[in-house]
């Protein structure tokens, strides 16, 4: 799979809030599928939920590992790793820059 393939699959996974409710929820602990179709109750069904877990797994943000008749879903943090370092970290790092530059010269340095 290409790379601008692989980030489409991400952007496109992250723009629904509903992943990213079920992101937020593998964040801090690994889940079955039967927890995170419990977590939304009668707002989505099962089968929409496990649509969206789908989704998710071909973008690999999660990873799923299968004990018998459970799935566990755990959270892929490498992608969201790459994203940084392209995306934010290069802004981040001119930002700290900026600060340090304005503190020197505020301190009269």
């Amino acid at each position: 799979m290409s790379s601008s393939t692989r980030d489409d699959l991400i952007f496109k996974a992250l723009a629904d809030s509903r992943r990213r409710a079920i992101l937020d929820l593998l964040k801090d602990a690994p889940r079955t599928t039967g927890e995170l179709c419990e977590h939304f109750g009668s707002t989505l069904d099962r089968c929409t939920v496990m649509q969206h877990i789908g989704v998710l797994e071909r973008a690999e943000l999660i990873l799923v590992r299968r004990e018998g008749r459970t799935r566990w879903n755990y959270l892929n943090a490498a992608p969201f790793q790459e994203i940084h370092e392209r995306w934010i970290s290069p802004y981040a790092a001119h930002a700290v820059e900026v600060l340090s530059k304005l503190k020197r010269d505020l301190e009269g340095e």
